[in-house]
């Protein structure tokens, strides 16, 4: 964990330099709204589906080395439906996009959602890099490489900053969606390469025994759970394209801060427990849940000092950050107390995490499922009732105030669980 946060650490930094650029180039402009809708369709369906088959493949194809070892044949499956959710989800993105954008985005003209429409395309292809570049990353992390897996997040923000500081006079508004995609593309390449030094790819015949079948039948329930936790930011970007322009922007550069703690602790966290706590499971159940419990205690200990420290620091931070050119002082006040109000779930959006890594070694997804069906439902009526009175911040507030809900929820269950099965 601490060799992939040191690695996260340095990416998010160019990364951050990347925003920098970004925000002196663009501000809170209706260009950046557009680009954050563009890219929103894409993202949900990496996050949600395809995400979420590279979370069951791990524990269950860990299962397959200890019981059949028939990789070449889990492999391939899992190649296979990759090809399949990539495929079928990228028609149905089309046909949102050209036929449902205005209702769902509605009050804008024409030149806005023609710009979302031209970006929309450009990052298309990004799902099959993505798709593809998941399931090779996984199975890097499984033979525990998992330098050489979290290396391949440096491509896409260096495309982008080079991209931006060469190209920008050539490509114009298209630019932000045309680094990002040759820079999944750059990712894709350099994962494959290392797959095929690392000599970790074996297909062969497929067929289907427990152990496929445990994955597709989880997932499901699992898929359900990350949807309902992945459209949260849709809910917020929907309530926010009703605001005044620059609302959708202004969200992201408020939760860049947090996003950048929880980027480097997600990358730690998700590639490294997932595999750890699938073996440890299947060798020692009650070990596992007692370094869970003590992963939880550091990381809410840590990641709430860190947050202190960020809120009193938050204008600060804002304005040597991103405070140039188009992006005024104005700007930073509005971003700062969003970030501000933001960096309070940081410590329980972790703890969750964890818990999700855990549960879904032990294949409890259905509640999980049942407990993101609740939170969006949550999150919608309080937006409803919050962006009254707050407009932008009640958004960033409802996020908040749901997520330290959901954290209550996944450690007092996993806890549950645990008295379960050993104090029946």
């Amino acid at each position: 964990m601490l060799l992939i946060s040191g690695i996260s650490f340095l990416v998010k930094l160019i990364s951050f330099y990347k925003e920098t650029l970004v925000a002196s180039y663009f501000g809170l402009s209706e260009i950046l709204d557009t680009y954050y809708v563009a890219v929103l369709i894409p993202s949900i369906i990496q996050n949600v589906f395809i995400g979420t088959l590279k979370k069951l493949f791990i524990p269950n194809y860990i299962t397959e080395l200890k019981t059949t070892q028939h990789i070449g044949s889990f492999q391939t499956f899992t190649f296979f439906a990759i090809t399949t959710l990539v495929v079928s989800l990228t028609l149905l993105a089309l046909i949102f996009v050209a036929f449902f954008l205005e209702m769902v985005f509605p009050g804008h003209d024409q030149a806005y959602y023609h710009s979302v429409r031209s970006q929309f395309y450009i990052v298309l292809p990004c799902l099959f890099f993505w798709g593809y570049s998941g399931f090779l990353n996984g199975l890097l992390e499984i033979k525990n490489k998992f330098f050489i897996s979290t290396v391949s997040q440096f491509f896409t923000p260096v495309i982008i900053i080079t991209c931006l500081v060469f190209l920008k006079p050539f490509l114009g508004n298209m630019v932000l969606v045309t680094g990002l995609t040759l820079g999944s593309f750059a990712s894709f390449i350099y994962l494959l390469t290392m797959n095929l030094i690392q000599k970790t790819i074996e297909f062969g015949r497929v067929k289907i025994n427990s152990n496929i079948k445990m994955m597709l039948q989880q997932y499901s329930p699992k898929v359900t759970s990350s949807l309902f936790t992945g459209i949260n930011p849709f809910v917020d970007q929907f309530f926010a394209a009703q605001l005044v322009v620059g609302s959708i922007s202004a969200i992201q550069y408020g939760t860049k801060i947090p996003a950048f703690t929880i980027g480097i602790l997600i990358l730690a966290i998700g590639n490294v427990l997932l595999p750890h706590f699938s073996k440890l499971i299947n060798d020692d159940l009650h070990k596992a849940y007692q370094q869970l419990f003590k992963i939880l205690k550091i990381i809410f200990i840590g990641s709430l000092l860190i947050s202190i420290c960020t809120i009193i620091l938050s204008n600060d931070i804002v304005r040597i950050l991103f405070e140039r050119n188009e992006f005024d002082t104005k700007d930073t006040m509005i971003v700062s107390l969003i970030q501000k109000i933001a960096l309070i779930y940081v410590p329980f959006y972790l703890c969750t995490l964890v818990c999700v890594n855990f549960l879904t070694a032990i294949n409890k997804n259905k509640f999980m499922a049942w407990t993101s069906f609740w939170n969006l439902l949550l999150n919608i009526f309080m937006n409803i009732i919050l962006v009254k009175y707050f407009a932008v911040y009640g958004l960033v507030l409802s996020t908040t105030i749901v997520y330290m809900i959901a954290s209550f929820i996944y450690v007092g269950y996993t806890y549950k669980q645990f008295k379960i099965t050993f104090n029946p």
